[in-house]
């Protein structure tokens, strides 16, 4: 049984989540950016764009992000001149489509909102990449309520500092904030921050 807004002890007055496989699945933005730099190859090499789709995906699955241009090396003889594109893409490339929330989520997300709480997401990775996913997902109006550190422009999670100046920032104290996490550095960064966590799993099931 999924944990809803009701769920949530009603004295917590602001809410913090991290972006990937949280509010949205993460591997919905390397699909489509894969798609992309694939038609690209097929554009400029004549790969076909599908077989080169289908390798990045499969690789990206089973052994993660960093080796996907290493298996279009070693399986597709891709130059390496083009890993530089990738990157670039990675960063910045417009999507085909909008990343969509998990229902569950965005439903929990607009009953915060509702109940005039705050809404901050303290997310890790590469802050071009993350402010890149952040314009393109399909937030329903909640953009305006959001607040977003990047943990990188301080020091990544687990790390606290990104916690510490958000509730200098916002007049919090530790007790008012639940964070929802996504992973073992969530967690970690939860329990040395002092704060409540729940994992996104248990609202997202």
């Amino acid at each position: 049984m999924a944990v809803n807004y009701n769920d949530i002890d009603p004295r917590k007055k602001a809410f913090i989540f991290e972006l990937d496989n949280v509010l949205f699945p993460a591997k919905d933005y390397y699909y489509q950016i894969y798609y992309l730099f694939a038609n690209l190859l097929e554009y400029t090499e004549l790969n076909n764009a599908s077989k080169t789709t289908e390798l990045m995906i499969a690789t990206y699955n089973t052994k993660g992000e960093d080796a996907v241009y290493d298996a279009l090396v070693g399986e597709l003889d891709v130059d390496e001149k083009y890993r530089s594109k990738l990157e670039i893409m990675l960063l910045t490339s417009k999507l085909p489509l909008k990343l969509l929330l998990y229902q569950n989520m965005l439903s929990f997300m607009q009953e915060v909102v509702t109940d005039r709480k705050k809404l901050f997401v303290v997310t890790n990775g590469t802050p071009q990449m993350q402010l890149n996913k952040i314009r393109q997902v399909e937030w329903h109006g909640l953009e305006s309520y959001l607040t977003c550190y990047f943990a990188q422009e301080t020091r990544p999670k687990p790390d606290t500092d990104s916690i510490d100046l958000l509730l200098k920032e916002h007049h919090l104290e530790r007790r008012d904030l639940l964070m929802i996490t996504g992973s073992n550095t969530d967690i970690l960064c939860a329990e040395a921050s002092g704060i409540d966590y729940l994992s996104a799993s248990e609202i997202i099931s």
